[in-house]
């Protein structure tokens, strides 16, 4: 059966490095599943290190299949803006280079929208220091990323980078959005 014939949506987003992303979006309620990729670049089925030379193009995502009776896109979209920096073109913190572009690959008219519509609001409310940079592109080609970025976080938790930025990130979410969070029997 296909995600479509369920009533499965999917968001691609890119919020900086895809671990942190990955970890936040996997745990909400209402999505059947997060898998880091590329998406945007010029070359096919493109690896790490080649995203890493910042000469691909691509920009580090995380591609998020989704049921909107249970969590909506403009959601996503709220959690996507709490969890990183849109303010700063090509960076996230100490990670820098084009593939940390704040993006979202909108899936249709409707995401486009949604999308302009929460960005707009966000810089009218003044929500940020900086005007948002996050990049709206039509959907493009998603590329996955090599197996061992799946579940990063959760599988190497002890690890120097998942320590020093990815748990502070996902326990500042977890606090926000407690409500809606997976159960643990989910």
């Amino acid at each position: 059966m296909s995600a479509a014939s369920v009533g499965v949506q999917s968001a691609v987003f890119g919020g900086g490095c895809f671990w942190c992303v990955e970890a936040v979006f996997a745990s909400l309620e209402g999505v059947h599943s997060a898998q880091s990729g590329y998406c945007g670049g010029s070359v096919d089925q493109p690896t790490y290190e080649q995203v890493c030379s910042k000469q691909t193009g691509h920009i580090e995502v995380v591609k998020i299949d989704f049921d909107p009776a249970k969590i909506s896109y403009k959601d996503l979209l709220e959690v996507l803006f709490a969890i990183h920096d849109p303010t700063t073109p090509g960076r996230q913190g100490n990670d820098v280079g084009p593939q940390y572009q704040s993006a979202i690959f909108w899936q249709d008219v409707a995401q486009r929208d949604a999308a302009q519509a929460a960005i707009a609001a966000l810089d009218a409310a003044g929500e940020f220091a900086a005007p948002i940079c996050t990049e709206l592109r039509p959907a493009a080609k998603f590329w996955p990323a090599e197996a061992y970025h799946d579940n990063y976080f959760a599988l190497h938790p002890e690890q120097g980078y998942c320590q020093m930025v990815v748990a502070p990130k996902v326990q500042k979410f977890r606090k926000r959005f407690a409500t809606r969070l997976k159960s643990p029997t989910n």
